[in-house]
């Protein structure tokens, strides 16, 4: 009876560790980095309202076991994400959002070095076997048609290209309204990160699902 008995405890000890293995969160989160500028940064915000944070939440209630890294620097330009790409994404990083392009728009940079700098980082990344989403940018209106014409055209040919998925303009739904906006004009309040994440929500969920299969 107490060899029955010791048999029993081990055997229930091994389904135990089983099922412990094989439980929902037991598993790393997949690690998912916003290479970014201000407006995924943060700026302006407490800390728990930069898109990335409410990204992360916004993922997690989908029930995907995702963490979601903010590697947004206020300022940078796509050449400057470029600069940094090397020593920012981890080896640990599976997927990478790029979010960049806005402070180029805004400092009237040639549409060609941003694409060319935005291209760079994609096939580094591409080459590393980290799968990218590209968030699109528009040039506002002051820059003129001819150079939002060249400008605008820069995130689709690069998704094209390459193959990625893309998300065509992050700011949808936020920009240029007031209420959505802080004092400046050009940076979300709370309130609209949390409208650029529900509406991006959908297609960063059907990018994390690609991954998972």
């Amino acid at each position: 009876m107490r060899n029955f008995a010791m048999k029993w405890g081990r055997l229930m000890a091994a389904a135990l560790m089983l099922a412990l293995s094989a439980a929902p969160g037991m598993a790393s989160p997949l690690k998912l980095l916003v290479l970014g500028d201000s407006l995924t940064a943060g700026y302006g915000l407490k800390a728990d309202a930069a898109f990335p944070v409410r990204l992360q939440a916004g993922l997690r209630k989908q029930g995907l076991d995702v963490s979601v890294v903010n590697a947004g620097v206020s300022g940078d330009t796509s050449k400057d994400g470029l600069a940094r790409l090397d020593w920012v994404v981890s080896p640990d990083i599976k997927a990478v959002i790029v979010e960049l392009g806005a402070n180029d728009a805004l400092r009237g940079i040639d549409p060609a070095i941003t694409e060319a700098a935005l291209d760079a980082i994609i096939t580094r990344l591409q080459k590393r076997g980290i799968a990218v989403m590209l968030a699109g940018m528009l040039a506002p209106p002051n820059m003129g048609k001819d150079y939002a014409a060249r400008f605008d055209a820069v995130y689709p040919a690069l998704a094209a290209r390459h193959h990625v998925a893309l998300y065509p303009f992050f700011l949808a739904g936020v920009a240029g309204l007031p209420g959505l906006n802080q004092s400046d004009g050009m940076h979300p309040t709370a309130k609209g990160v949390n409208i650029i994440v529900d509406r991006m929500l959908p297609a960063v969920t059907g990018f994390i699902k690609a991954l998972q299969r």
